[in-house]
């Protein structure tokens, strides 16, 4: 793989780190500042939709863009939020600060995904746009548990403050190793809005906020889970969420191996394995040596998702792929910030912890029931398509 594609992976590590460090320190900001877990939870809420709403905003105001420096730009805005979530002075200022720092995030992986695919012969793209995600992955092996480990030690703030200092180094590699010859030429506003009159990007959009809005009905809440259902002590949280990292990255490159076999095919086969994952989940977290087999293989399901759902955007809006690989972005977001919410709710109205996987089962099944009419329609298409040249064939002999 090119070397521009592992600078947008050290890129999508600082995102990705930032994005999921919270929930490692979820109860020690809730502490800090004096809220409750749901409230906190919000944080991630926040961050989530401040992606949905910054993402095509950022897309727009950076389509004219060279590529290159659209990346650098959106780093910049990362750096600079992740410096005023270290220095909140309180839970407002905080939801402000993380809001920020959401901005960077849709439009930068939707524009990192282009890049990844347009480096790349056309059967690669998923490998390739899974390549980026690796970093996302690793963030979660190595950025989360280490942020943790520095937020639970150093307090919560360091996490930020580290988080920063690795968006710098993202910036540094995206300067020395995307280089500019690789921009395409500026595609027009008006022609990227028109991609959206498709009925399969809206019904891809929504494939996305379902299929990860189910994981993060759990993962929004996965420490609380782990210490109070689970059993586990508050330092053992750190190496299960390795744990759950490796199987992110695992997954993440398992995901799109299959998907550049066949996306709709491995995108149904994912989601059965996520909801059956999620099913069992609700019986093994009372278990903690059972809970550490689900929780690996949760992971693994949760981002095998990731390469089809953003090759599937890809593969509809080809001809302009900018702002619709950025909405895509944002519907993950949509789907995280679902997710924490519905947690939330149901935690807030008395129910147990051990309740939040049903919830997430049935969001997930919802991401399979679009995913099968999807290929219902694209079969119809391929059909038409299949008696239009057969017509075109009779009227030329």
């Amino acid at each position: 793989m090119p070397l521009p594609i592992l600078a947008l992976a050290l890129s999508a590590f600082a995102i990705g780190t930032t994005e999921f460090v919270i929930m490692g320190i979820l109860p020690d900001v809730a502490h800090a500042l004096s809220v409750s877990i749901p409230s906190a939870g919000l944080l991630v809420s926040g961050y989530a939709l401040g992606v949905a709403v910054g993402a095509p905003l950022l897309a727009v105001l950076t389509s004219r863009m060279p590529r290159k420096w659209a990346l650098m730009l959106l780093m910049g805005i990362f750096i600079v939020g992740n410096v005023l979530c270290a220095v909140a002075p309180g839970y407002t200022s905080l939801m402000i600060a993380r809001v920020v720092t959401s901005f960077a995030h849709g439009a930068f992986f939707g524009i990192g995904s282009v890049v990844a695919a347009s480096l790349v012969p056309p059967a690669k793209r998923a490998s390739a746009v899974a390549l980026m995600f690796t970093g996302l992955a690793l963030a979660n092996v190595l950025g989360v548990p280490l942020g943790t480990f520095i937020g639970q030690t150093l307090g919560w703030r360091a996490a930020f403050w580290a988080v920063a200092a690795a968006g710098g180094l993202a910036a540094v590699a995206l300067y020395a190793l995307v280089p500019d010859a690789h921009d395409a030429k500026p595609v027009s506003l008006a022609h990227e809005v028109g991609v959206l009159k498709q009925p399969q990007v809206w019904l891809a959009l929504l494939m996305t906020v379902l299929g990860f809005g189910g994981v993060f009905v759990v993962f929004t809440y996965i420490t609380p889970i782990l210490e109070q259902m689970g059993g586990f002590a508050p330092r053992q949280v750190t190496p299960i969420l390795v744990l759950f990292g490796v199987g992110l990255a695992i997954g993440n490159a398992l995901g799109g191996k299959l998907a550049d076999r066949g996306v709709m095919r491995a995108l149904m086969g994912v989601f059965l394995a996520l909801l059956a994952i999620m099913a069992i989940f609700s019986h093994t977290m009372h278990h903690p040596l059972a809970s550490l087999v689900t929780i690996f293989a949760w992971g693994v399901a949760a981002f095998a998702t990731i390469p089809g759902l953003q090759t599937r955007v890809l593969s509809k809006a080809a001809n302009a792929p900018n702002l619709a690989s950025t909405l895509n972005i944002g519907a993950f977001n949509v789907g995280n910030a679902m997710g924490a919410w519905l947690g939330g709710l149901a935690l807030a109205q008395g129910h147990a912890l051990d309740t939040l996987p049903i919830i997430a089962a049935v969001v997930t099944a919802l991401a399979l029931a679009v995913t099968a009419f999807a290929m219902r329609l694209d079969r119809k298409a391929a059909a038409s398509a299949a008696v239009a040249v057969g017509h075109d064939t009779q009227a030329s002999i």
